[in-house]
């Protein structure tokens, strides 16, 4: 640590990299703003840029989830895509101010549209069975009234999107939504307003000029559903953060003079010395000074296991401390913290990847300049050489041709598809997260999987006794057993199972002492027993009898822990994390469908290899961390493959966010299926054969979607444009317009529902 007051500066050495603090006069020294951080300390790295992206303390950066190259400082829209921005680093808080309004818009258009759909589909199938009720021109007028909140409110939002569009040249889903809508209601209310400048070949048998009210109420309902699916779905994904950020503690136990002191997590310092007592959490990455304890580290490795904790043992920030009392040494603190880290890795991964809807942008990006060519030929083909009245014929068959190519069944076209494949998906234990999920499911040809809890059951248990000579199983099992009772080491659970498992009769131990880093010991029935690893049995000066037993133990990837009574070897015990039972069928399927499977786990190599060579694992990487996780991912996607990862804890988080597809199995943590797009409710590796059925199934669907949703608009449009009128003296009225939009819209979700009866 070195400073140099005269800056108002000190600088922090760590590993290759000098951090900075400074006050206000080093600040100014960098020509930094102090009105922009809030905090009379601020890392330079994080204030000037340290090449990584980081953003500016107190900051808030908006970007745009399709568009990372979209950054604002307030909330809005993208000008490319139209998206809302989302926060960078989602707060600690859920604020989600947009669904909330999307939501408001989105009832408001459902209560005015479905009396307005019902009256339209009514006049067309009943006709005169309707005008005995009530005249068609009421039901107009009616229609208008409740059509133009729809429309002029509701609706906003996408003709301020569409018009952003053009105004950017930026073609895409909302231009062509604003100009369906703002088309079919602008005629509409033209010809309830002024019906008079319509010919009389285009009035109905009473006289009065069709309008497509509901066809209009009806596009701005469902876009609104799909954004409100959407915001809900992004929603979700900013819960990971949300998770993540909430595993750190908020305060920390300073030692200040020879006294404890808490205080506020941000006001720790690098060098400050804390306490952290039996049960707390660790609150910055350091290293340990003083004292010794274990320390549930499950949270970054995923191992169940505890780690012992020794002077100079490296701590990492959120993990938990057993039972011991110990002093630390802050190393890395804030931004530096491998929690920070973590959370930093998923918001970057989650926002690489781009939605679904990217493909309907693409197509309406040369979509729409291709319907307003033809409708604007049109008009200018009838208004020169049409028959009188000339510039009615134009309008309304220029009218005729946006009306056919509106984007109602294009919209319908994956939403539907996606919709029905989530449920069906539900029912056998999937559960699909996003579109786009489904969308790279079948792709896949590499699955990462975690060890511990997905291979794994994930909890340890006893494996088996070895007794020693003079020694019987069963007695070393009951002796262990109560001993272990004591204790809340997770290895002592799987003992204290294992034993009253086989029917043992368990009894009080008196004198019962926790080693940390070697084991315990007690007095059971007037016996001096102890359990322990191979140095508290040098410390006793048992003799190791046993030892190749315990070697070929830890070969096969368990835990051996030997069992003394009375000063003399008893035996030793075998604890381990059994393999799932449908994990080997499962992953036999996978290799017969082409898939290489990758074991990534922070356990041992011993143990990974162990489980590898028993399932038949492709590769084993082995002793990684949380963001090491993720660089392998990355390395297997610039080898060209297509990603998928597997996994159930914290540590997973950020793989399963690099990676293409996130698979979460459904007994991890939160953190975990919220930085995933699917999650196995049983935590079976059998649903992601599952999904990758079904994901091919879905993918065929909507690609016969996009076929029904152009191919009614690509023939009716030339008809519409009136190219049968010099042959056959016909014209596609805007109600014949107004029927194949409605048609490819049935024919789309009709299609859709197909998927429900598929076999998966």
């Amino acid at each position: 640590m070195s400073v140099q007051p005269g800056a108002n500066q000190s600088s922090y050495e760590y590993g290759s990299k000098t951090y900075h603090f400074c006050g206000a006069a080093c600040l100014e020294k960098f020509k930094l703003a102090p009105e922009k951080f809030a905090a009379s300390t601020a890392p330079i790295a994080d204030v000037v840029g340290d090449g990584a992206g980081q953003s500016s303390p107190g900051v808030t950066e908006y970007i745009c989830p399709m568009h990372p190259e979209i950054v604002r400082n307030a909330p809005g829209s993208c000008p490319i895509c139209g998206m809302a921005l989302e926060p960078r680093v989602p707060a600690a808080a859920e604020d989600n101010r947009e669904l909330v309004n999307m939501r408001r818009r989105f009832w408001l258009s459902v209560a005015l549209a479905v009396p307005v759909v019902v009256a339209g589909m009514a006049d067309l199938a009943f006709p005169e069975t309707f005008e005995r009720v009530v005249s068609t021109t009421s039901i107009g007028w009616l229609q208008f009234i409740l059509t133009t909140p729809v429309v002029l409110w509701c609706g906003l939002p996408f003709f301020e999107r569409g018009w952003r569009s053009i105004v950017n040249r930026s073609l895409n889903m909302f231009t062509l939504i604003a100009l369906g809508v703002g088309i079919g209601y602008t005629y509409s209310a033209v010809a309830i307003l002024i019906p008079g400048i319509f010919p009389s070949s285009f009035r109905g048998p009473g006289g009065d000029v069709p309008v497509y009210f509901e066809a209009a109420a009806s596009i701005v309902t469902l876009v609104l559903l799909g954004q409100v699916l959407e915001l809900r779905a992004r929603g979700r994904t900013g819960a990971a953060i949300r998770a993540l950020l909430g595993l750190a503690p908020k305060t920390a136990r300073k030692i200040i003079d020879g006294r404890d002191e808490d205080i506020p997590l941000d006001q720790v310092r690098p060098g400050d010395l804390l306490r952290i007592r039996p049960g707390e959490k660790v609150p910055v990455d350091g290293t340990v000074v003083e004292g010794a304890s274990s320390v549930d580290e499950s949270m970054v490795t995923g191992e169940p296991i505890p780690v012992e904790k020794h002077q100079g043992d490296r701590l990492i920030g959120a993990t938990i401390n057993g039972t011991g009392a110990i002093v630390m040494r802050a190393d890395r603190v804030g931004a530096e913290t491998l929690l920070a880290q973590i959370v930093r890795l998923v918001a970057d991964a989650q926002r690489s990847r781009a939605p679904i809807q990217k493909l309907a942008d693409t197509v309406a990006g040369y979509f729409v300049p291709g319907v307003i060519a033809a409708a604007a030929v049109t008009f200018a083909v009838w208004a020169m050489v049409g028959p009188e009245p000339r510039m009615a014929h134009a309008l309304i068959n220029a009218v005729a041709v946006l009306i056919i190519a509106c984007p109602c069944a294009l919209g319908l076209a994956t939403p539907m598809s996606i919709m029905v494949a989530m449920g069906k998906s539900a029912t056998v234990g999937v559960l699909f997260k996003n579109a786009e999920a489904i969308e790279i499911m079948h792709k896949i040809d590499t699955l990462v999987v975690d060890k511990t809890g997905t291979l794994t059951e994930g909890k340890p248990k006893l494996v088996s006794v070895n007794a020693a000579s003079g020694f019987e199983e069963k007695e070393i099992l009951r002796l262990a057993g109560s001993l272990e009772r004591g204790s809340e080491h997770p290895l002592a659970g799987a003992i204290v199972i294992g034993a009253e498992s086989r029917g043992l009769t368990l009894v009080s131990c008196e004198d019962f002492a926790s080693t940390p880093g070697m084991g315990v010991s007690g007095t059971v029935e007037g016996r001096k027993v102890a359990l322990g690893n191979l140095a508290m049995m040098k410390q006793l000066g048992v003799e190791l009898e046993l030892a190749s037993i315990a070697e070929k133990i830890r070969s096969e990837g368990q835990t051996a822990m030997f069992v003394t009574v009375d000063r003399k070897l008893a035996g030793v015990v075998a604890v381990a994390d059994p393999i799932k039972a449908t994990t080997p069928e499962a992953i036999r399927q996978l290799h017969e469908d082409g898939v290489k499977v990758v074991m990534l786990t922070g356990d041992s190599a011993v143990t990974a290899r162990a489980v590898g060579k028993k399932l038949g694992i492709d590769e084993v990487v082995a002793e990684v961390l949380p963001d090491q996780k993720a660089d392998v991912i990355k390395r297997l996607q610039h080898e060209g493959r297509v990603v998928a990862m597997a996994g159930d804890g914290v540590n997973d988080a950020p793989a399963l966010a690099q990676a293409q597809v996130g698979i979460a199995m459904g007994t991890g943590t939160d953190v975990a299926m919220e930085s995933a797009g699917v999650t196995l409710v049983k935590g079976d590796l059998q649903g992601i054969v599952r999904a990758r059925l079904l994901s091919r199934a879905t993918m065929a669907n909507i690609r016969q979607n996009l076929f029904f949703a152009f191919v009614y608009n690509a023939l009716g449009i030339p008809v519409a444009a009136g190219i049968f009128y010099p042959l056959f003296g016909l014209l596609l009225s805007p109600i014949i317009a107004a029927a194949a939009m409605s048609f490819s819209s049935v024919s789309v979700v009709g299609n859709a529902l197909r998927l429900r009866n598929v076999t998966i």
